[in-house]
């Protein structure tokens, strides 16, 4: 398994570094978030052992369970899924960043809860750029009102946004989701804003979401394989 996972990673890490050429940015201008749900958490400490140091849990519980076995290692734990009101405390206490704040309830809670020995929580507001009733995020005609709101409260960072766009094969309208979410991204760096971070590309279009301004890359199946969900 560190085998694979190693030479996986490498792979995925030459990909992003073509994506940033090509796109004329600067190397390192787009970090690499390993998207671990489901994998156990040898195949975290593989991924650890080749460099990777920022892990993305979709499920409350898999993120407390692996923050508790995977001690040792001093993870950069990000949480990307979404999140009932009711489990926001575990995120609070085990997340450094929380990606996926679609309402302004989820960021009261994570701030009332996020312990004051430990630095604030940065987080991002998740925007559902491709309008699908499926998706979690909140609709792009509400992401700058809830992103003020977001940045007002204490033990929070807002650092910036979040989408997953629909999954499409046209290419063209996969850019044009990257590129709404950096235009709203883009306006509240208009307003004074400190925003620092787009999170959005997967493994499938990693080049598509750099090529529009993507800063964090989340990358599950092209580092760990191919997930079994039973």
């Amino acid at each position: 398994m560190t085998d694979s996972i190693s030479s996986q990673l490498e792979q995925v890490r030459q990909r992003l570094a073509a994506a940033e050429r090509a796109a004329g940015r600067p190397a390192g201008s787009a970090a690499l978030l390993a998207v671990s749900k489901t994998f156990p958490a040898d195949a975290l400490r593989s991924a650890w052992s080749a460099g990777q140091r920022a892990f993305g849990e979709n499920y409350v519980q898999e993120l407390q369970q692996k923050c508790a076995e995977l001690a040792d290692l001093g993870i950069e734990w990000h949480f990307i899924g979404p999140l009932q009101s009711n489990k926001t405390r575990i995120v609070a206490e085990c997340a450094h960043w929380m990606h996926s704040i679609d309402r302004l309830k989820i960021a009261e809670r994570l701030s009332a809860q996020r312990p004051e020995t430990l630095p604030p929580l940065q987080v991002c507001v998740q925007v559902n750029v491709s309008g699908e009733e499926s998706k979690s995020g909140c609709a792009p005609e509400e992401a700058l009102a809830l992103a003020r709101a977001v940045a007002a409260l204490p033990r929070l960072n807002l650092r910036g946004l979040m989408c997953i766009p629909e999954p499409t094969a046209d290419q063209a309208q996969l850019a044009g989701q990257f590129a709404a979410l950096r235009r709203l991204w883009q306006q509240l760096r208009d307003e004074g804003m400190a925003l620092d971070t787009l999170s959005m590309g997967m493994s499938s279009d990693l080049e598509l979401a750099v090529a529009e301004g993507a800063t964090l890359v989340r990358v599950g199946s092209a580092i760990f394989g191919t997930r079994d969900y039973h």
